[in-house]
């Protein structure tokens, strides 16, 4: 019998602390998927900050390097910069990302920093108790949001795909979904590019992935895979925002 389906060699045969129902999952398997295809595990150092990203050492078969919360691209930077011969990503949350992180995101793709970025949007923070993150659609309902968020004195989610765009020194920007199967083909298309980007050494790469957060949504997995599609791929739409192939 042909075998047609198994684990990536870049990822451990373990077992993850990931949620029911949520994507992380989904999205490490595309990113180990992307290494063996391009043949670089053996040169690839993932950058991990403090999150539901933070045991990413534990799954991935490669070097890692933990990073406080929100600095996972300066951290990056300086491993690129020091070994320019190695592949550099980070894979972030959007508490970590798109809140502590803020600063260090921007400038970082600002320069146009030669490291891949794996942007993990499941609309607010996973491991410290869902709390709003900047991500946070309006009217959810959080720990720190328990009427929903009030755009009138919490502001309106960030989208950080297009944000990035908008920088000079970015060379690629996309937004995918793991919520079904023609959106997990589309993403890992997505990825591959993101990490060609670096492989060629064209710059800075983005990829933001929507995800499912069932255990701090307060659904079950079926429902929360479901508001992925009905209610944040409405607001963050799916896409190609900046590629330089193109100018």
């Amino acid at each position: 019998m042909k075998q047609v389906f198994t684990r990536p060699e870049s990822l451990k045969d373990v077992q993850t602390h990931f949620c029911p129902g949520c994507h992380h999952g989904s999205v490490h398997r595309l990113v180990a998927e992307a290494m063996d295809e391009f043949g670089i595990r053996d040169k690839t150092i993932g950058v991990a900050s403090v999150g539901c990203s933070v045991f990413l050492y534990g799954y991935f078969d490669i070097d890692v390097i933990e990073a406080p919360h929100g600095r996972a691209p300066a951290v990056a930077t300086g491993a690129k910069r020091a070994r320019n011969d190695r592949i550099v990503f980070t894979y972030q949350g959007d508490g970590d990302l798109a809140a502590i992180g803020t600063s260090e995101i921007i400038h970082a793709a600002n320069r146009g920093e030669d490291i891949t970025v794996i942007f993990v949007n499941n609309t607010t923070y996973g491991m410290t108790g869902g709390q709003m993150a900047p991500t946070t659609m309006v009217g959810q309902k959080t720990s720190t949001s328990p009427y929903g968020r009030n755009q009138a004195k919490d502001g309106y989610p960030i989208r950080m795909a297009e944000l990035l765009a908008q920088l000079e020194g970015v060379a690629f920007s996309a937004r995918v979904a793991v919520n079904s199967p023609r959106n997990v083909m589309q993403a890992k298309k997505m990825i591959k590019t993101a990490f060609r980007y670096q492989v060629e050494g064209r710059g800075f790469s983005f990829i933001e992935a929507l995800a499912a957060c069932p255990t701090n949504w307060g659904m079950n997995p079926l429902a929360a895979n479901e508001r992925v599609g009905s209610e944040m791929i409405p607001y963050f739409p799916l896409g190609v925002y900046r590629n330089t192939a193109n100018l």
